[in-house]
């Protein structure tokens, strides 16, 4: 997630932005996927805090992304 939101930071144009900011978001939606395995999982540890910081990174991307599309 961090090298795609840096590397939208550095966009040609607003769309290239968007997109890579796109980006970021599916591989922060894959990141919460393989949390909600951990979770589920006995022999994996599970950390409440990460689930929690997840949401927020997602909630900004989203945020950001509906903001630059306006």
């Amino acid at each position: 997630m961090g090298a795609n939101v840096h590397e939208a930071q550095n966009a040609e144009s607003k769309a290239d932005f968007i997109h890579k900011l796109k980006i970021a978001a599916k591989e922060a939606d894959e990141t919460e996927y393989w949390l909600f395995l951990c979770k589920k999982s006995k022999n994996y540890p599970f950390n409440k805090e990460l689930e929690s910081d997840l949401e927020s990174i997602i909630k900004v991307l989203s945020k950001i992304i509906s903001s630059s599309k306006k």
